[in-house]
């Protein structure tokens, strides 16, 4: 099997590389960046500009997979230009994949893109699956229908498109759990707001799992890429600082200052959505960290 991922350098996608090459996948990936273009055993680079429309179509050779990753980081300062960088980074790229796929011969059966939870509303009492045609209106949740409508697009094409809705990612090399993690070791560690809200996260390892699973049985349509077992804000700060060994400051800080500090980007830290992992795990899929302290053993270990 070959496979082309977009956004293979990035936090997630070099887990999922990680995993096929492990699973003696054939890898090729597109960088926008020439200076990370490499070839080694199973794993090769290629050239691609979204916004100027270039691509290397070399990398459609023998390829049955697309695995759609690419996307400028939400967590910078959303300002006017930057939310408009956002939108396109996601939009444009798979825009390209779509016209050069209708151009070029090739083998592509399946188009699994990324996406994200944000697209369910805000909620201290709903629980999400996939099913559920509630619409939020923040930014966020535009950005992820977008997303998703240009996934949608291959399936004109006659490909198998899978949307995997990716909750909040813990990893021990970068991510959120790493910005959490610096307060915290310094005995600063505090929720956001009341720490009501809900936090659906999944552990890295288990996310490159998920993207595999759907890879290896060629799933189509929507799957919440979270573990079984969701937290409230609240309840992740106090086990990242009970894993730490340091205390944990009550109450929380207070929405107001991290609105003045971060903006219209403040609503990440408080936008709760509870949402079900039970789609992927009707399909088969074992979550090796289904609970938060076992994750946060694991990636804690060596703080």
């Amino acid at each position: 099997m070959r496979v082309l991922i977009t956004g293979a350098t990035g936090l997630v996608g070099s887990e999922i590389v990680k995993l096929c090459l492990k699973k003696e996948i054939i890898v090729h990936f597109l960088t926008t960046n020439k200076s990370k273009l490499e070839e080694k055993e199973n794993y090769k680079g290629f050239y691609w500009n979204p916004a100027l429309g270039e691509i290397d179509v070399n990398c459609l050779y023998k390829v049955d997979t697309i695995i759609h990753l690419a996307g400028a980081s939400i967590a910078k300062r959303w300002t006017t230009s930057y939310k408009k960088t956002i939108l396109a980074s996601r939009t444009q790229s798979a825009a390209l994949l779509f016209r050069t796929l209708k151009t070029e011969i090739h083998q592509v059966k399946q188009f699994i893109s990324a996406s994200a939870i944000g697209i369910y509303p805000d909620s201290l009492t709903n629980y999400y699956d996939e099913s559920s045609t509630a619409s939020n209106h923040t930014f966020l949740a535009k950005v992820v229908q977008a997303w998703e409508a240009s996934a949608d697009a291959f399936k004109t094409l006659n490909i198998n498109v899978a949307k995997v809705r990716i909750g909040l990612v813990l990893a021990k090399n970068g991510g959120a759990l790493q910005q959490m993690v610096k307060p915290a070791k310094f005995g600063l560690a505090a929720p956001f707001g009341y720490g009501k809200q809900w936090q659906s996260w999944i552990h890295i390892t288990d996310l490159a799992r998920c993207f595999l699973h759907v890879l290896k049985y060629n799933l189509s349509g929507v799957f919440n890429a979270v573990a079984p077992n969701p937290v409230t804000n609240k309840e992740l700060i106090k086990t990242i600082a009970k894993t730490l060994e340091m205390p944990c400051f009550l109450p929380g800080i207070p929405k107001i200052i991290m609105r003045l500090a971060l903006g219209e980007m403040h609503i990440l830290l408080f936008e709760s959505q509870r949402v079900s992992a039970k789609t992927m795990e009707n399909k088969g899929f074992n979550f090796k960290y289904n609970c938060l302290k076992p994750a946060l053993n694991d990636l804690l270990e060596s703080v």
